[in-house]
């Protein structure tokens, strides 16, 4: 961007992210996800400090005070902890750390951390006097808060009076559990009432309620992280001189602390607290988007002080985002294997679930006309596990006033012909009208040599565009006549390079039968389909021969993927192809009579990476047991077997009471 744009943009973002921190803080009603606003806000802080070289309004606290409850100024300042996002800041963090207290003539050996769960609720500051409950407030802009101690009095785990008569004054974190918000939201659905966007959303709702019934029929809960001040008022308590036992005295006197705070005696020991409660974050009952860790020592937290916003001795390590905001840059129309045309946004990259990506599907035509999106915009992207990103919503505010509506083409280049396209009868999606366009033939095989297909290992798309520019090859059968000779002189290859392609063709020609269905690139024939069909008919001439209504009868193919079969073998195109081809191949054909019914009428579900087998492995075992795979979790699936990381399949089988399994388990049910 040039300086002139530079400015507008920052005039843009200051004022994004102030109307959408109005909408978080003072109206309990955001419009984006946290990390979006994140999102937005560090680029605000970026621009701010390369263009004015100070970060100036990124730095505001909390929100206004709202007029309808007594202003209460604090008797502590309220701080807001800066983010840091990776390994990488943390251990900068760590060693900036290290040399401000080495530059005051202090020993890092006695720097320690407290780590604790950034709970995603409401930061509440609670007053007590000779151990009666006085007073408690909102957090408001970090000097002047609401004061809401007739609805904090309701929180049944706040107790109203301590243990001991002391003076002190703690910080907690308001919050509802994923149960309450469900009942409450029921509840809200059948008066005709508008519904809560999240659980944070309904705790900050239902503490700045002025009346305190309403606040006491929604069972908040409160978790105490921090002491602000303390009077010991003649009593045995003696002032912690850490922050660990900070949370041990205020646990003492009777108010709720976390059991998962841990003291660690490094960086390196925050770090695997952050990867535990990273993977256990939905075992619990409040939602966290992060860790916080403090420096444990009071005397170096003096020492470090604060910034204009932010503590120096505390940070906030936040979760991988799984949305994020970029800019669209371009979208272009990609053209599948079946001839299916796929709008692509290309993005400006961005880090999202810990990985970069630069591109974004759009769906069809009717998604780009819903979001509206175009080139230009600053758009929300969610990324999960691994789910291709998808665009979310635009944010209409950052819009270029030079922003054209995108609008489908008649025709596609990489269609062939006259690149014509088609919109398929009944669907929101487009196709080519000519079904064999060079760019068609070029994913077709793309597709033949793919891991799910014939596994022609280390010849990828790359590799096949060569062979078809120079001519080498035109069809699946003239893969399986390349010698080293015809590959030596292509660009880039050497001797080596050629005698691993030839190797890794000629092991490709033992193929299971399935996997020469799945390579041919037939409509609606997939992996689990193409298993099916071979294990039903148990050759290639039989599947060629069969009817329709004697495919549709196999459980679990139906009509529509029979047809499609038949239709395909009835080509008398496909009909070479396939006579072509079959010469230079070793057919696998299924076992048929041998398998056990050990998990016969079981269906598994697949989720994580395990450890001692591939997935594909399981997946035979399975099969050869007489079980079935399935890609989806639904009430029929018996087992989800887990791996490391598993993705939404493990909260699916959870929500429908679908047993899990570990990996051992698993192996000990099909070793028996």
């Amino acid at each position: 961007m040039d300086s002139k744009t530079k400015e507008k943009r920052l005039q843009q973002l200051r004022d994004t992210v102030s109307y959408h921190r109005k909408r978080y803080h003072d109206e309990d009603a955001p419009e984006i996800s946290d990390t979006a606003y994140d999102a937005l806000l560090k680029e605000l802080q970026a621009l701010e400090l390369e263009i004015e070289g100070k970060i100036s309004t990124a730095n505001t606290v909390g929100g206004e005070v709202n007029e309808a409850f007594s202003k209460v100024k604090h008797v502590v300042r309220q701080w807001s902890f800066d983010n840091i996002f990776d390994k990488e800041e943390l251990q900068e963090w760590d060693a900036r750390l290290k040399r401000l207290i080495t530059e005051a003539d202090q020993s890092v050996e006695k720097l320690s951390y407290v780590s604790e769960h950034k709970i995603d609720g409401l930061k509440l500051v609670v007053e007590y006097q000779k151990g009666q409950l006085v007073r408690a407030s909102t957090r408001g802009d970090g000097v002047t808060g609401e004061n809401v101690t007739h609805t904090a009095r309701t929180i049944k785990s706040l107790p109203h009076k301590l243990a001991k008569p002391v003076d002190l004054i703690c910080v907690g974190e308001v919050w509802l559990s994923e149960k309450e918000f469900e009942r409450i939201n029921k509840e809200r659905e059948k008066n005709e009432e508008a519904l809560f966007a999240n659980p944070r959303n309904a705790a900050a709702g239902s503490l700045r309620q002025l009346d305190p019934a309403i606040s006491a029929g929604r069972n908040l809960s409160i978790t105490v992280y921090d002491l602000d001040l303390l009077k010991v008022n003649g009593t045995d308590v003696v002032e912690p001189s850490s922050q660990w036992e900070e949370l041990n005295l205020l646990k003492q006197l009777g108010l709720p602390t976390s059991p998962d705070s841990e003291l660690c005696t490094d960086i390196s020991e925050v770090q695997k607290y952050y990867d535990k409660w990273l993977k256990r974050r939905d075992k619990i009952q409040y939602g966290i988007d992060g860790v916080v860790m403090k420096v444990n020592d009071v005397d170096l937290q003096r020492l470090l002080g604060y910034t204009a916003k932010s503590p120096r001795f505390g940070m906030a390590y936040k979760f991988p985002a799984e949305e994020a905001t970029t800019v669209v840059e371009d979208i272009q129309l990609q053209v599948g294997r079946t001839g299916v045309i796929t709008p692509v946004a290309h993005l400006r990259p961005v880090l999202i679930d810990g990985s970069t990506v630069s591109r974004a599907t759009l769906h069809n035509e009717d998604n780009i006309k819903r979001l509206d999106v175009r080139v230009g915009d600053t758009v929300i992207l969610r990324k999960a596990g691994d789910i291709i990103p998808e665009i979310l919503s635009v944010v209409l505010s950052l819009r270029p006033k030079e922003a054209k509506s995108y609008k489908f083409p008649k025709k596609v280049a990489e269609c062939g012909g006259d690149g014509s396209i088609e919109r398929i009868p009944g669907e929101a999606a487009y196709r080519c009208v000519s079904k064999d366009s060079g760019a068609l033939h070029r994913h077709r095989l793309y597709y033949f040599v793919s891991k799910g297909a014939l596994n022609v290992d280390g010849v990828g798309p790359k590799l096949i565009d060569l062979f078809l520019d120079y001519g080498l090859i035109s069809s699946y059968a003239d893969l399986f006549t390349l010698t080293e000779g015809d590959l030596r002189d292509l660009p880039s290859f050497k001797e080596k390079a050629a005698s691993n392609v030839v190797s890794a063709i000629e092991q490709a020609r033992k193929v299971p039968l399935y996997r020469l269905l799945v390579g041919l690139s037939i409509e609606n024939v997939g992996e689990e389909t193409a298993r099916l069909i071979a294990d039903t008919f148990g050759s290639l001439e039989a599947v060629r021969n069969a009817g329709v209504e004697e495919i549709a009868s196999i459980h679990g193919v139906g009509t529509t993927v029979a047809r499609s079969l038949v239709d395909w073998f009835a080509d008398k195109n496909h009909q070479k192809v396939v006579d072509e081809l079959l010469p230079y191949l070793i057919i696998e054909n299924p076992t048929t009579g041998t398998k056990s019914n050990l998990l016969e009428g079981q269906t598994f579900v697949l989720t994580g990476t395990l450890q001692r087998m591939t997935r594909d492995e399981a997946k035979d075992v399975i099969r050869r047991l007489g079980g079935n795979v399935s890609s989806s979790v639904s009430k029929k699936t018996s087992y989800v077997v887990v791996g490391s990381e598993p993705g939404s399949k493990a909260d699916d089988a959870n929500r429908l009471g679908v047993k899990i399994l570990t990996e051992t388990e698993f192996l000990d049910i099909v070793a028996r």
